[in-house]
C-alpha cells in the first residue's frame, strides 16, 4: 500500500499537504482546526515584531470567475501580513504545540533590512517551539515602502545576506519563500540556498490587477473608489507555478542536491499535487484552495494522491519526486530530435527489392506512393 508519510529536512509529516501562509493560518483557532482535519503541516500567517504598522482594508479580495460564473478560477488579494501582536503569536505558538506536539508548525517571518530585527524574531519564535521557519521574501504588495516582502526578495545579494543572518541563529530548518515577480526565479532561490537555507518555497502570488468594473469604471477590489495591485492566486496560476517549480528543482538538482522544495500554486486536487511532485516538490502548500473549499479538503487531496500513486505503482512520494524533470529540453534540441526521427523514418522506406517483407506489404507500398 502506498503511503503519504514523508520526512523533509528532518520534519516528519503525515502527508505532504501544508497550509500555506495566509488567512487559513491566521490565529490559534484556525490552525488547530487545520491539524484536526489532518493537514500535514501549517505555516502561520506571516508575523513581524511590530504589527502596529499593519493595517488592512476591506474589501481586500477580488475573484475571476468562469464564463458561466459558477467557478472561481482566479483570486486576487491586497491583504497584508498579520496585524496581531507578536507576543500574542508567541503565546499561541506554544498553545498549538501543546495541543498537537506531532503537528509541524512553521512560522512565516518578515522584517525590514535590519540584522537585529531578523535575529530577534528568529530566536523568539524558535524559543516558542515552532518546528521550522519560512522567510517571506515574496509578498507582492505588502509594505514595499519598508523594503519588505518581494521588495527584498527581488535582490539576490540582499537575500543571501538576510538568509545568512537567520541561519546563523536558527537551530531548526529554514525555507525561503520566492516571489514569481522576477525574470529568473533561480537567482533568488540560489542566493537563499547559498545563505544557508535548507529549502525553497515557491511560488507566492503574482502581482496583478483583477479587472475594471465597467459600470463604475474603477479597478477592483475597490476601496474608497481606489485600489492597488495585489497578488493573484487560485487554479489559474498553476501553469506558471509549475514552470517556476520546475526551474528551481532543476537548479537544486544540479547545484544543491538534497535541499528541499515546497511547491505552491493553484493546487485544488490530488492530481494537481502529483504534478508538482513530479516536477520536484517535496511538499505541497495550499492557501487559496482552503479559502474556496475549507479545511476538510485535505482528505480529498490525500485520497486522490494515493489513488494516483496506487495506479502507477508508486509506494512513496520519493519514488516519483522529480520524475518528469528529465523530459524538459531546449527548443533547438526538440528540432534536432524531430529531424532525426524523420530521417530515421525515411531510412525505413523500401530502397531495394530485398527490403520488402510480407508483414506490412500494404504499408510499404503506400509509403512509396506520391498520393
Amino acid at each position: 500500500m502506498p503511503t503519504l508519510k514523508t520526512t523533509v529536512d528532518g520534519l516528519s509529516l503525515a502527508n505532504p499537504f501544508i497550509i500555506g501562509s495566509g488567512p487559513p493560518g491566521t490565529n490559534l483557532q484556525v490552525i488547530l482546526r487545520a491539524f484536526k482535519e489532518g493537514w500535514g503541516g501549517v505555516i502561520a500567517k506571516t508575523v513581524s515584531l511590530d504589527s502596529s504598522k499593519v493595517i488592512n482594508v476591506s474589501p481586500r479580495y477580488a475573484k475571476l470567475k468562469s464564463a458561466d460564473q459558477k467557478e472561481v478560477i482566479g483570486w486576487e488579494n491586497i491583504e497584508l501580513i498579520s496585524d496581531r501582536p507578536f507576543d500574542k503569536w508567541l503565546e499561541e505558538f506554544k498553545q498549538i504545540k501543546d495541543a498537537y506536539p506531532e503537528g509541524v508548525l512553521i512560522a512565516s517571518i518578515m522584517e525590514e533590512y535590519n540584522k537585529d530585527a531578523w535575529c530577534e524574531i528568529t530566536e523568539r519564535c524558535q524559543d516558542a517551539g515552532v518546528d521550522a521557519f519560512e522567510l517571506n521574501f515574496s509578498c507582492p504588495h505588502g509594505l514595499p515602502e519598508r523594503k519588505m516582502g518581494a521588495a527584498m526578495g527581488q535582490d539576490p545579494d540582499v537575500l543571501r545576506e538576510v538568509c545568512g543572518w537567520v541561519n546563523a541563529v536558527s537551530k531548526i530548518p529554514v525555507w525561503a519563500k520566492m516571489t514569481p515577480n522576477i525574470t529568473h526565479i533561480e537567482d533568488p532561490s540560489r542566493a537563499s540556498l547559498l545563505g544557508g537555507c535548507e529549502g525553497i518555497s515557491a511560488i507566492n502570488t503574482i502581482r496583478s490587477v483583477m479587472g475594471v468594473d465597467l459600470e463604475t469604471l474603477r479597478p477592483e477590489p475597490m476601496v474608497e473608489g481606489y485600489t492597488t495591485p495585489g497578488g493573484y492566486s487560485s487554479k489559474a496560476v498553476k501553469p506558471i507555478a509549475l514552470r517556476m517549480v520546475m526551474e528551481i528543482a532543476q537548479m537544486i538538482r544540479k547545484e544543491f542536491p538534497g535541499r528541499s522544495l515546497s511547491a505552491i500554486g493553484g493546487v485544488e486536487t490530488g492530481r494537481d499535487a502529483a504534478q508538482f511532485i513530479l516536477l520536484g516538490g517535496d511538499t505541497i502548500q495550499v492557501c487559496t484552495g482552503v479559502m474556496k473549499f475549507g479545511y476538510p479538503m485535505v482528505k480529498q487531496l490525500c485520497e486522490e494522491l494515493l489513488e494516483f500513486m496506487e495506479g502507477k505503482g508508486f509506494e512513496t512520494l520519493a519514488h516519483f519526486k522529480g520524475h518528469s524533470l528529465d523530459y524538459f529540453t531546449t527548443h533547438a534540441e526538440l528540432v534536432r530530435m524531430q529531424a532525426e526521427r524523420k530521417e530515421a523514418a525515411k531510412a525505413k522506406l523500401v530502397a531495394k527489392d530485398g527490403d520488402w517483407d510480407g508483414d506490412d506489404f500494404v504499408k510499404q507500398s503506400n509509403d512509396l506512393a506520391t498520393n
